[in-house]
């Protein structure tokens, strides 16, 4: 017999009760991710839009942390989750069921011909990260990672052993059997501009920290959460010789840099002529909704075959067929190209804002994926940690929602939805100098 649904679950949505409860009932290391000095109350969103709980509508410049791929509430994606929950929300992977199965084959289909391809899905990216490490160390048998400095690959064990940001490295035992090199940052690198010192460090690392054969390397074709760093041309297939050279597997990240974010192609790694042996994706892959996947070799991911692994939501029915969604939605409205078009109209304006503002150091990125950079002065790069965090402040104001990244959070990073169109440019365009104006009247003010 099927009971008539119960009436809906009470929300308080006033404003104090929302910090109380969350202060008074979120453990402290989900507490502290807050940017903004007045938290931030999101009411709902529409397309690169958001309102928050008093109806002010904000440009998401930042996609929800670069979840929100394709607009908020596209209706492509609600319609989607919505026939799959009507007929079954989840189904375990000890069982079958046709939707992650055909998501697995669509993955695959992205991915570089003349290969054969295989899915697992996780339920987040940093377990999508914590599965290709052990998949690399199983498949090459050796136990040496390399990673970036400036990286970031999420904040579980795992994880954070490989990433080269402070601010998510706690300080307790890391992962084993990882060394950094420097990131070919062409702004701030420790070798300055080029790509061969970067490459002879890779050298170095391997002949002095390793025992000399590697499990992999793991790299984001754009670091994201450290500033918008894109890899220079020649660095990943550089990389990748000498990292296979020394019986390692290649490892992408592309949790923030795929499903079209550079408006280059859908993957990061396409740009720069090599085939990855391992791709890990998340965030955009649901346009919000859980999940993540790694995609590898069939010969790589059969290393593991001996033992069971599986992430109990990873293929969840509902997550795949926002998934699949996702996927047709970005082919079927052109999305990568709109991405490249709006993104180069955008990167147009940060140039201009530069010129204007000498706090500004750098303005860098493509597609939908840019930074400001802000120093103390040009010259000797200095971060502004605290200028950038008044200027953060003021987008919000003047109606944008971005981050403020980057080790030493000095710099405002943009990755809207791929929807953003050419009618947002002005607006954010204008909003930017704006915060900028009332930042630089706040010092001058403190100054007296």
């Amino acid at each position: 017999m099927t009971q008539a649904p119960s009436a809906s679950l009470a929300v308080d949505w006033s404003r104090d009760a929302i910090i109380k409860r969350r202060d008074a009932y979120y453990a402290a290391t989900q507490r502290a991710f807050v940017p903004y000095r007045r938290p931030l109350i999101i009411r709902r969103g529409q397309g690169q839009y958001v309102w928050d709980e008093d109806g002010n509508r904000l440009i998401d410049l930042l996609g929800m942390n670069l979840c929100i791929s394709v607009g908020h509430a596209h209706p492509a994606i609600v319609a989607a989750i919505k026939e799959q929950a009507e007929t079954l929300t989840h189904c375990t992977t000890m069982f079958h069921h046709p939707v992650p199965a055909h998501f697995a084959e669509e993955l695959a289909a992205t991915m570089p011909k003349g290969h054969d391809w295989v899915v697992h899905f996780t339920n987040s990216g940093a377990e999508a990260v914590d599965l290709a490490l052990m998949m690399a160390r199983s498949a090459t048998g050796n136990a040496d990672i390399i990673a970036l400095r400036n990286s970031y690959h999420g904040a579980t064990f795992g994880a954070q052993g490989v990433t080269g940001v402070k601010n998510f490295r706690h300080n307790i035992g890391q992962l084993p059997n990882v060394s950094f090199v420097p990131e070919p940052n062409q702004y701030r690198g420790i070798f300055g501009a080029g790509t061969q010192p970067y490459l002879d460090e890779i050298d170095r690392t391997i002949a002095y920290t390793t025992s000399g054969r590697l499990a992999g390397m793991i790299l984001e074709p754009v670091q994201g959460y450290g500033g918008i760093v894109f890899m220079p041309d020649g660095y990943i297939k550089g990389a990748f010789e000498r990292v296979r050279a020394a019986g390692g597997l290649c490892i992408v990240d592309e949790v923030q840099s795929g499903f079209g974010k550079t408006g280059d192609a859908m993957w990061g790694f396409e740009a720069h002529d090599v085939v990855p042996d391992i791709v890990i994706m998340a965030k955009g892959i649901g346009n919000g909704i859980p999940l993540g996947a790694v995609v590898a070799r069939r010969d790589v991911a059969e290393s593991m075959s001996e033992k069971f692994l599986f992430h109990t939501y990873g293929a969840n029915p509902m997550a795949c067929a926002a998934g699949r969604a996702v996927l047709r939605v970005i082919r079927e409205e052109k999305l990568i190209e709109n991405a490249r078009r709006v993104g180069a109209a955008l990167k147009a304006d940060l140039d201009a804002l530069m010129q204007r503002h000498q706090i500004i150091g750098d303005v860098r990125g493509r597609g939908f994926m840019m930074a400001i950079e802000l120093v103390e002065d040009r010259q000797s790069k200095k971060p502004a940690p605290e200028e950038t965090a008044e200027v953060f402040e003021a987008t919000r104001r003047n109606g944008l929602v971005m981050s403020k990244s980057g080790n030493f959070k000095n710099i405002l990073r943009m990755v809207p939805p791929l929807c953003l169109s050419m009618e947002d440019v002005e607006p954010v365009a204008a909003a930017l100098e704006k915060s900028f104006l009332e930042a630089r009247s706040l010092r001058t003010a403190s100054a007296r």
